[in-house]
């Protein structure tokens, strides 16, 4: 019986000895870690949201908790593996050369992307622009190397946040969805400008998504009209141009609401003394303008005819 035990623990012994041993606790260690990562995120998650009640952050410091005990349970399968100190140093030599030298771009998007979310420019969910691109879209999601953005074309846009930091973005989502549009409409001289105004801040009230009414709207320390206001800009050349500004509820559906807006118009006009004004060129001669040689198609071929007979008077 004692000989079949120590059998047994020398069988163990050298298992536990053998190079299989180290890399079963190691992969061990690091399965371990993949599944403890996920448990302490799900623990602390709501938590985590609670805190930030930001959806780029929370991500970003879920994340870094799940890396945090990936490093660990790594750590474990190094000295599963008995790496000396010396190999490890060599081993951070090495990667940062290589980091160095390879992995430069990623690392800056790294960098840059810990400023998109400590400046905060947008948040998952926000409507942006890109004013170089004339491209609208959804953020999709923000990581600490890239943000993807489903734009309105039904595509995918993964952008490094490196490139992000250097563009113009217009944010529609940002703090208020309320935005403010404005319809320029060109009338003649001769037609009611009074009527023309109500018709064009009726056709805005009467479009759905469009704020009918309500409180002045305060952006930074001005107040804003909340209701449809048309304006005389300019008195232009060809007739009077007349700037609706107006307020919608979300960002989402500008082009259409501009649209309907405009279809309005146009039906209010048939009923209306308005019209609207397009570019007319009028040719004045007099006394000062000398001498008009015309030929009219048909008559005698001027070089047969004497000059005097063509004035300009034909």
């Amino acid at each position: 019986m004692a000989s079949a035990q120590d059998a047994v623990r020398s069988v163990v012994e050298r298992f536990l000895d053998s190079p299989v041993a180290d890399w079963t606790a190691a992969i061990l260690a690091l399965v371990l870690g993949w599944y403890a990562g996920k448990l302490v995120v799900r623990l602390v998650g709501r938590s985590v949201a609670r805190r930030f009640q930001r959806p780029s952050l929370t991500k970003t410091v879920l994340g870094g908790i799940r890396a945090g005990v990936m490093v660990l349970a790594v750590i474990l399968a190094a000295r599963a593996l008995r790496f000396q100190a010396s190999d490890i140093l060599l081993s951070v030599t090495v990667f940062s050369a290589v980091l160095g030298l390879v992995l430069a771009p990623i690392v800056g998007s790294v960098i840059n992307g810990l400023f998109v979310l400590a400046d905060q420019p947008y948040e998952i969910g926000d409507m942006i622009e890109f004013v170089e691109l004339d491209t609208r879209g959804y953020v999709e999601d923000i990581t600490i190397r890239y943000t993807k953005v489903f734009t309105l074309e039904n595509s995918f846009l993964v952008i490094p946040n490196a490139s992000m930091r250097e563009r113009d973005i217009v944010n529609y989502s940002a703090e208020d969805p309320r935005s403010r549009l404005s319809l320029e409409v060109l009338v003649t001289y001769e037609g009611d400008l009074e009527e023309a105004r109500a018709i064009l801040e009726r056709a805005a009230r009467e479009t759905p998504g469009v704020i009918e009414s309500g409180p002045d709207i305060r952006v930074g320390g001005a107040r804003y009209p909340s209701a449809p206001v048309a304006y005389i800009k300019e008195f232009a050349d060809h007739g009077v141009l007349l700037q609706l500004r107006y307020w919608v509820t979300e960002p989402y559906y500008m082009p259409r609401i501009r649209s309907k807006i405009q279809e309005t118009v146009w039906d209010h006009l048939d009923d209306a003394d308005v019209e609207i004004a397009y570019p007319h060129q009028h040719h004045v001669f007099d006394e000062t303008s000398g001498v008009a040689r015309v030929d009219v198609e048909g008559r005698r071929d001027r070089s047969s005819a004497p000059p005097e007979e063509f004035d300009g008077r034909d």
